[in-house]
């Protein structure tokens, strides 16, 4: 359960006005120092900056397009890239999501836009991985008609070719022998019973016995005592089952033979790919085995089954191979080019996207500005599709995408705490934030648990940015990110789950820019935006047990504020260390589950 209460303000009230005096006049001096220092071009408590009372003067304060960062009481050049510093009025929308940039920084930056449109889509190309195989219709097995035993065989390895009527082996059949006898004897007794020699001469046909080898035994009127077995079907032999001296019944296998002039090749297809392919569909393949020639088949065949353990179906073309230089297992690789009906769709480069997924983020430059302004826009995308995704939701027909510069354009936008890929938290000035959902009764309690010790390793990282010691803030910054990798998120389901996923993004992203930071100034400004995940985090799915604060500073953050989180009370301010070391109220109370006894 989550409670909220706001305290410590009555009973530090007075502490805090006198506290509040000591600032002023400390910031007073401060600003008196920096400002007579223009070579001090970052100072420490910048956001204190304050006229004298009654001065009625207006300062403007220059920064750098590029480095939002840099900011000076008077014009020059930017101690980092060299560019002209412009009045920091002149580069400040209302809108964090805009970045405002000067022509000469967006020619530095060597950005470049595209306008997108709806195209008519015809086709659909898909890469594919397969295998060579036998076309199972041209198997044959080759029998023996008469029974017997092998006195010799003329085949005697598997991968050796056929052909049809070849010799095979040689037959001694006791059966033949007889059933030629029988012949010889009707052939006596032709001229007063003829349908007796009719049947003898059948039953040597039905051994596969040719009318040829029969008109030989009638001439000669000898009985042969071998026959020769010859093939029935060309062919490859892949299986040899028999060997010199063996008794082979009728009907009995000697060879397995498979014909390999024309063979199948079978492709893999998964599941969503599937509603773009029908027989028919060309597709173009090559196998590493020939290089530098290429093959095409049909689909004449899709299996309708799914493959439970792949998840594909197979596509089978058929290809013919009168040079056999396809062989059976071969990989191959093909791209198909399916047939889709012609259809109106948004297509945007993928050049443009940042973090390819259902939602990207893409920045779209805002038309008629006196000066280059993009606007951070999150996407949701469709298929990749070659170059291009389709666009579901986000763009319309005829926005000016950025296809080059996007990454430098959002890191100028971070580095200037408006809307950028690790900043989804900034909000338009003037409108309050977005309220955090109450998944608390959804959190299982093993997962409040692990929340905790996420606090426990966070609140070390607090301490070391209380003492201004960037080193230790590095080092204590790297088990927080260690806990955090430990947490099992599998313990969520559907939106709980997703909204996790959306914190446990921004705590990794400013955990790993405060490990890799080497100035306390910017590990306190990502120190900023990791709390704010980490309190929406503990506000959304709750914690184990302790009480724990929220505090506030109102100067922090140019002045606009910013928060922590601590398990005590008394106020001991991150952003600022020694300088403001008590600056700060507590806002918020939250606590946890009640431990078991």
């Amino acid at each position: 359960m989550k409670n909220i209460s706001i305290t410590g303000q009555n009973q530090n009230k007075l502490i805090l006005i006198g506290l509040l005096g000591a600032i002023l006049i400390g910031v007073g001096i401060g600003y008196m120092l920096f400002h007579s220092s223009p070579q001090n071009t970052t100072p420490t408590l910048e956001a204190s900056h304050i006229h004298p009372a009654g001065s009625g003067a207006t300062e403007s304060i220059w920064t750098c397009s590029m480095h939002p960062q840099i900011r000076q009481p008077e014009p020059g050049d930017c101690p980092i890239c060299g560019m002209d510093l412009i009045p920091a009025n002149e580069n400040t929308s209302s809108n964090p999501a805009v970045l405002e940039m000067t022509p000469s920084a967006a020619k530095l930056a060597q950005i470049e836009t595209t306008v997108i449109g709806a195209s008519s889509v015809t086709g659909k190309k898909l890469s594919l991985s397969g295998k060579i195989q036998v076309d199972e219709r041209l198997a044959a097995s080759q029998v023996v008609h008469i029974p017997g035993r092998i006195e010799k065989l003329y085949v005697t390895f598997t991968g050796e070719a056929i052909q049809r009527g070849q010799k095979l082996a040689t037959l001694y059949s006791p059966e033949l022998v007889t059933a030629q006898r029988e012949l010889l004897e009707a052939l006596k007794l032709k001229a007063t019973n003829p349908n007796l020699v009719e049947a003898a001469k059948k039953k040597l046909e039905f051994w596969k016995i040719s009318p040829g080898q029969i008109s030989e035994i009638e001439k000669s009127g000898k009985i042969q005592e071998t026959f020769v077995i010859v093939a029935d079907a060309s062919g490859i032999v892949t299986k040899r089952r028999v060997a010199v001296g063996d008794y082979m019944k009728q009907g009995d296998v000697m060879f397995e033979i498979m014909n390999l002039n024309r063979v199948w090749v079978l492709f893999d297809a998964y599941e969503e790919d599937l509603a773009y392919i029908k027989i028919g569909d060309k597709i173009h393949f090559t196998t590493p085995a020939i290089p530098n020639q290429e093959f095409e088949t049909k689909i004449t065949f899709i299996d309708p089954v799914i493959n439970p353990a792949t998840r594909v179906a197979s596509l089978r073309g058929e290809v013919s191979n009168g040079k056999m230089l396809l062989k059976p297992e071969m990989f191959v690789r093909g791209m198909l080019h399916s047939r889709v009906e012609a259809s109106t769709e948004l297509r945007v480069p993928a050049s443009a996207v940042l973090w390819t997924g259902k939602r990207s983020v893409i920045y779209v430059k805002v038309p008629e500005m006196a000066i280059p302004s993009y606007r951070y826009q999150e996407v949701t995308l469709g298929e990749r599709e070659g170059d291009s995704y389709i666009v579901e939701k986000g763009l319309t027909d005829g926005d000016e995408v950025v296809t080059q510069g996007s990454f430098t354009i959002d890191a100028a936008a971070q580095l200037n705490n408006q809307q950028s890929m690790m900043n989804r938290q900034v909000t338009i000035k003037g409108t309050s934030s977005p309220e955090v959902p109450d998944y608390l009764d959804a959190t299982p309690s093993a997962f409040k648990v692990q929340l905790q010790s996420l606090v426990e390793a966070y609140l070390p990282l607090k301490d070391a940015l209380v003492g201004t010691d960037a080193v230790t803030a590095a080092q204590t910054v790297n088990t927080f990110l260690q806990k955090l990798s430990e947490v099992d998120m599998s313990l969520l389901k559907g939106d709980v789950h997703v909204y996790w996923m959306e914190q446990h993004q921004a705590l990794s992203a400013h955990g790993s820019s405060i490990s890799s930071a080497s100035e306390v100034v910017d590990q306190r400004e990502q120190f900023r935006f990791l709390t704010i995940a980490l309190i929406q985090s503990i506000q959304a799915l709750g914690i184990s047990s302790d009480t724990l604060y929220i505090q506030h500073c109102p100067m922090a953050n140019e002045n606009k504020g910013a928060d922590w989180i601590s398990t005590e009370s008394a106020i001991l301010n991150p952003y600022f260390g020694d300088e403001m070391l008590t600056c700060g109220k507590v806002t918020d109370t939250l606590f946890g589950i009640p431990k078991q006894k």
